[in-house]
C-alpha cells in the first residue's frame, strides 16, 4: 500500500464554463498546461488499465508511466480511477459539441443524429485500437464502483452541457427550417438537404466516445445566436430570457449583451433522455465483441435508440402537448 500523502480529493472536472454568447473563453497558458498534464496522466492510466488491469495498477505506476512524481499525480487526481475522467469527458464533450456545431437547418432530433454520425461512427483518424480502448475502459466500470462513479459523473456533466446547447438551438431564428433556393444563394452555403448528412463545416468525423483523445475534432462550435446581432428573437418556449428594450444615449441604440439561455426542467429532461440514449448504446456495444462499424456498432445502436424516441418532444413543450 502506498504511503504517499494524499491531498484533499478533487471532484471530477466539469465542463468548461461558457460565455453568454455560447463560445468557450480562451484558456490561459497555465490552464492549457494543466489540461495537457491531466490528459497525459489520463492516457498513461488508460494504457496501464488496458494492459495489466485496474486492480494491478497503482497510482504510483501511473505517475511513473506519465513521467511525473507521485505527489504531482495527487495534485491532479484523488485516486487512480479518477485519472481516466478526462478521457471519458473528452468523448462526451465532443458529442455535445457536435450537437452545437450541427447545421442550424437541422431540427433537434436531426442534430442529435448528426452528432452521433460525427462522433460514434468509425471514420478518419480513428483506429481500431482506439475503439478497443473504449471497449475496455467502459467494461472496467462493471467491476469497479469507483470507476462507475466517475463514468456517471461525466455523464451528468455532459447532460448539463447538452441542455444549454439545446436551449441555444431553440433560440436560433429559423432553426430546423430547410433552406430554400433563395436563402442558399444569399448565404452562399452548400446544403446537402439530407438530414444528418456530413456537413463540410463540421470538420472531420469519427471521434470516439472515449479512449485516445485527439483522433479528430468536430468543427469549431457555431454560435446560433450570432445572427441575431445580440438581440433576442421572438420568445421560444423554454429557450431564452425575454429581451430588454435597447437603451439609447441620444445617438442611437446601444448594443445589448448576448442573451442568456434559460434551461427549463423540460430541456434538462430532454438532454438527459438524449444523453442516456447515446450512453446506453456505447455501453451496450462495449459489452459485446461486435466491431465498432456495422449494425451493432455504437453509432448504429445510438441512432436506433434516438429514432425509437420519435414521438418525444425535444423542444421542451411536453406540458403543452399532453
Amino acid at each position: 500500500m502506498s504511503t504517499t500523502p494524499r491531498p484533499t480529493p478533487r471532484s471530477t472536472p466539469r465542463a468548461t464554463p461558457q460565455s453568454p454568447s455560447g463560445a468557450a473563453p480562451t484558456p490561459s497558458l497555465t490552464e492549457r498546461r494543466k489540461a495537457e498534464t491531466r490528459m497525459e496522466i489520463a492516457r498513461a492510466a488508460a494504457a496501464l488499465f488496458v494492459r495489466q488491469g485496474l486492480r494491478a495498477t497503482r497510482a504510483e505506476d501511473i505517475a511513473q508511466q506519465a513521467g511525473i512524481a507521485p505527489r504531482t499525480f495527487y495534485r491532479y487526481f484523488a485516486s487512480k480511477e479518477e485519472a481516466v475522467a478526462p478521457l471519458y469527458a473528452a468523448g462526451a464533450q465532443r458529442w455535445a459539441e457536435a450537437v452545437r456545431a450541427a447545421p442550424a437547418r437541422l431540427t433537434v432530433p436531426q442534430a442529435l443524429e448528426h452528432a452521433v454520425e460525427h462522433t460514434l461512427a468509425p471514420g478518419a483518424g480513428v483506429s481500431a485500437a482506439s475503439w478497443e480502448w473504449v471497449r475496455t475502459l467502459i467494461r472496467l466500470t462493471d467491476t469497479s464502483p469507483a470507476l462507475r462513479k466517475v463514468w456517471a459523473e461525466v455523464g451528468q456533466t455532459s447532460e448539463e452541457a447538452l441542455a444549454e446547447i439545446l436551449a441555444r438551438r431553440l433560440a436560433t431564428p429559423g432553426w430546423g427550417v430547410a433552406p430554400t433556393a433563395e436563402t442558399e444563394e444569399v448565404a452562399g452555403g452548400k446544403q446537402t438537404g439530407v438530414p444528418g448528412a456530413a456537413d463540410e463545416a463540421t470538420g472531420p468525423a469519427g471521434v470516439p466516445w472515449a479512449g485516445e483523445p485527439g483522433a479528430g475534432e468536430p468543427g469549431a462550435a457555431r454560435d446560433p445566436l450570432a445572427a441575431t446581432g445580440g438581440v433576442e428573437p421572438a420568445a421560444t418556449p423554454g429557450a431564452v430570457r425575454p429581451a430588454r428594450e435597447p437603451e439609447t444615449d441620444g445617438a442611437g441604440p446601444t448594443a445589448l449583451p448576448p442573451p442568456v439561455p434559460v434551461i427549463t426542467p423540460d430541456l434538462r429532461f430532454a438532454a438527459a433522455v438524449a444523453g442516456s440514449a447515446v450512453r446506453v448504446a456505447v455501453q451496450s456495444w462495449a459489452a459485446t465483441t461486435s466491431p465498432a462499424a456495422g449494425p451493432d456498432g455504437p453509432a448504429a445502436l445510438a441512432l436506433r435508440n434516438l429514432r425509437a424516441l420519435g414521438g418525444f418532444a425535444w423542444d421542451g413543450e411536453r406540458s403543452a402537448r399532453t
